[in-house]
């Protein structure tokens, strides 16, 4: 292990999340709340542990006898590292102002807050948000928008200045099991996805304006859009407008947020043929269309009129599916089958490769085709039969991988509900306990029962937020960037 790379790249990353401070710290001052010292504070903390770290980085050379060339290189250890360590240094630095503020009173919940902004999970322990002010608020919107595509991505444009490589850090940080190099350099894809991503938040910030909202509103749901967050700035979530128009546009920019950002990439560049017939995205749509049809009859049987079934339908499972979080009316009202399917489809989550989380659809998709190819296997014994995705066969190794993330993943998601019902002090049932660990694994935030609309986290003990929050860091990490740095081998030498 590189530690004085590693060192070095972590500098960085606390270096721009402190920085990031000053367009709230904006904010703050012209709305005069009183907030510019508490983000200054925090601006000056961020800079002192990015000054830290840079000094360790030189201190005694470490490791010792290796080469200046070669030491410079990013190996997969060193990825992983700096991926993992890189959300704990930015939620470590982006929890003070919530503190400094006093949005919260326990460093414990500011950095459960800031954890989940920067998962874009979305969950929350602040109970009523009136009081909150506006700049605490806006940052509080900013870390899903900065963490939705990546810290790491965005710090990929700047690596060159520091001397290394950073096509290892892309391949441990993108969601998703197959991260494509869009361009012949990664710089350049990571520049080329934060244009797509800044497009995408500029446009529904437009059209969320035309809908009635002031530009801190559909700047703070933008960024919660299309990170798919979901964090709100009303206590009542989207719910609060009461406005179809707004329910609509949220909806078609989550469903788009969910879709993997390389068929973007297709889109813009003329190669959309190829794009709608990727199996991934058509997949990813008929579940959407077919869920949402379902549950929209569903309430229009139960006395809800169509067009608003429809649309409350679509908003939910789009928002459940993509894990973005947002609420358009209280789903715990609906019948229990429908809150099931809906928080079945968070299990599976977004498209590889978009801000979304969950186990993503492509495995969805691969895990139906090897059940497919054994019932087949099982009827013809003698049949040659291949498991294959956009008509290309995927390899024994891919397929080893996808089956051995579900069965980590479900080994994840079982320890971690045994060890928040052991530390729940007998307030969590098992139905709550489940439905945490799942919101929290899959990033998506709100669950179900004493976790679901309008109840926040703050109840919790502390040791079950810190457990939700190792669960939201795994969940957005794809698992073995967080596992990995359990075993003593990832940090020899």
């Amino acid at each position: 292990m590189k530690f004085r790379l590693v060192a070095r790249v972590l500098s960085l990353i606390s270096l721009v999340i402190s920085l990031c401070f000053t367009l709230p710290m904006i904010w703050s001052w012209f709305d005069d709340s009183g907030d510019v010292w508490a983000f200054g504070a925090s601006l000056a903390c961020g800079i002192t542990i990015s000054t830290a770290l840079y000094g360790l980085s030189y201190l005694g050379r470490l490791p010792l006898g290796e080469d200046d060339a070669a030491y410079e290189e990013l190996g997969i250890r060193e990825a992983l590292a700096v991926v993992g360590l890189s959300w704990v240094i930015a939620t470590a630095v982006g929890a003070l102002p919530f503190l400094f503020a006093g949005a919260l009173r326990s460093y414990t919940d500011a950095f459960f807050e800031a954890m989940s902004g920067f998962t874009t999970t979305g969950s929350t322990v602040i109970e009523d948000l009136s009081p909150v002010s506006r700049a605490v608020l806006f940052w509080r919107s900013m870390t899903h928008w900065l963490g939705g595509m990546g810290i790491i991505v965005l710090s990929l444009a700047v690596l060159p200045f520091l001397g290394v490589g950073g096509m290892e850090l892309y391949k441990a940080e993108v969601p998703g099991p197959t991260p494509e190099k869009l361009t012949p350099r990664v710089q350049q894809t990571a520049l080329f996805l934060w244009e797509v991503y800044v497009l995408l938040t500029g446009l529904e910030t437009i059209f969320l304006m035309l809908g009635g909202m002031d530009l801190f509103d559909a700047l703070t749901h933008a960024f919660g859009t299309v990170a798919t967050g979901g964090f709100s700035n009303r206590n009542e979530s989207i719910a609060y407008y009461r406005s179809p128009y707004i329910e609509w546009v949220i909806t078609f920019f989550m469903f788009a947020s969910g879709v993997n950002f390389s068929l973007h990439f297709l889109f813009l560049t003329g190669g959309w043929r190829r794009a709608w017939r990727d199996e991934e995205f058509l997949l990813y749509t008929k579940l959407f269309l077919g869920v949402s049809v379902l549950i929209g009859v569903v309430l229009w049987l139960k006395g809800t009129g169509a067009e608003q079934a429809v649309r409350a339908a679509a908003f939910q499972v789009a928002s459940f599916m993509t894990t973005t979080g947002f609420v358009s009316e209280n789903y715990t009202l609906w019948p229990h089958f429908t809150q099931f399917l809906i928080l079945l489809l968070a299990f599976a989550g977004g498209c590889a490769g978009s801000t979304g989380g969950g186990l993503k659809v492509v495995r969805v998709l691969v895990l139906g085709r090897c059940i497919e190819r054994e019932i087949l296997s099982t009827l013809h014994p003698r049949a040659v039969t291949q498991t294959r995705v956009n008509g290309k066969v995927v390899s024994p190794k891919a397929l080893n991988a996808v089956l051995a993330f579900f069965t980590l993943y479900v080994m994840l998601f079982v320890a971690s509900t045994l060890v928040v019902i052991a530390m729940g002090e007998n307030k969590l049932n098992a139905a709550t306990a489940v439905s945490g660990v799942v919101a929290s694994l899959s990033n998506l935030g709100p669950g179900l029962g004493d976790l679901g609309v309008p109840e926040t986290y703050a109840w919790l003990p502390p040791a079950v937020k810190w457990v939700f929050c190792f669960c939201m860091l795994a969940g957005r990490l794809e698992l073995y960037s967080v596992i990995l740095l359990l075993f003593p081998s990832t940090w020899r030498r």
